[in-house]
């Protein structure tokens, strides 16, 4: 049994990556229903938070159905972070996550995310505070190092330990890499590897089918996976991934008709939490995700992203149901 604190998450955890503009509770909400075990907030800027601002208060959004959950938080000040820790402590989360991974370049060039790579004392001291201050299961979601000749991830994820963090997630990939090139999932099995680690490790990375995370889950020793890009449109990948562990079989696909469904499942609870027309707004981004591969879609897709209106949007997926109701993915 993983466990983050008293957090019991079974025998080989699946987690939903915090994703900028992605991991909101309608997206949470259709992973969550699609075998997800723990998830994140979008990263929450810890100057935000402190100061107030609207868009960085309503990522603290959080909701019963969606437990257990992680609020995340990010920033290069370490006062800013303690006080950015307490604020998202009040609203409820069952963990509290440290984006020490993000590499765009306005985070991490500012020493925040994956820039805090390059000064590991600090990465330590901050992590320290927070878990100080917190009394809630603090964990870190971080990257290998800032590039191929920093790359001290072993030492990272014992230091961390040893200031109380309860669970590590680490993208096998360095900030100069950013999403680019193939995860080098080998320096997980250095970190699993060495005895005096006994936190859960979670390897994240280019897991994008039951196979893969089955391959990676034997050869790497991990104790749990977080998965991002690959659940974009395909929520379904959580509960396909733990019935081949189980089993060897695979899933079949969705089919049209479920694809259609968990769309407006997720428009739904888009609309519910941002009013029509935000929901309607930011559900655009999903689109084209869900029906990902269907040939002469391209009218379909710019119908979707221009509708104003709840019922437009409705009728539009009820006549892609309608014209590719023979379609087999």
């Amino acid at each position: 049994m993983v466990k983050i604190g008293k957090l019991e998450l079974g025998e080989f955890p699946l987690l939903l990556a915090p994703m900028e503009d992605v991991s909101d509770p309608p997206f949470r909400a259709v992973c969550k229903q699609n075998g997800a075990d723990l998830m994140y907030t979008e990263f929450i800027s810890s100057e935000g938070l402190i100061r107030d601002a609207a868009k960085s208060i309503q990522k603290l959004d959080i909701f019963d159905y969606e437990k257990p959950i992680g609020i995340q938080i990010f920033g290069n000040e370490i006062e800013s972070m303690r006080e950015a820790a307490a604020i998202a402590e009040e609203a409820g989360p069952d963990i509290l996550d440290i984006n020490y991974g993000c590499p765009v370049h306005k985070v991490a060039c500012k020493g925040a995310g994956a820039g805090i790579l390059l000064d590991i004392d600090k990465m330590v001291s901050m992590t320290a505070e927070i878990v100080r201050r917190v009394n809630i299961p603090v964990t870190v979601k971080t990257r290998l190092g800032w590039d191929q000749n920093t790359i001290r991830i072993v030492e990272v994820a014992e230091r961390l330990q040893d200031i109380g963090i309860q669970a590590i997630s680490i993208h096998a990939r360095t900030r100069q890499q950013m999403y680019k090139g193939e995860a080098d999932w080998s320096y997980l099995n250095l970190v699993k590897d060495n005895p005096r680690l006994h936190i859960p490790v979670f390897g994240n990375g280019d897991i994008d089918s039951p196979e893969k995370a089955l391959e990676y889950k034997n050869k790497y020793n991990v104790d749990g996976m977080m998965i991002g890009r690959a659940s974009i449109g395909y929520p379904w990948i959580f509960n396909e991934i733990k019935h081949f562990i189980a089993t060897g079989e695979k899933l079949p696909s969705p089919d049209l008709d479920e694809r259609i469904a968990v769309a407006k499942k997720h428009l739904d609870f888009s609309v519910e939490w941002k009013g029509e027309k935000q929901g309607i707004l930011e559900m655009r981004r999903h689109y084209t995700s869900y029906f990902r591969g269907m040939p002469n879609f391209k009218t379909f897709r710019t119908e979707m992203v221009t509708a104003d209106t709840y019922e437009q949007v409705r009728e539009i997926l009820n006549q892609v149901s309608e014209v590719y109701a023979d379609y087999e993915f």
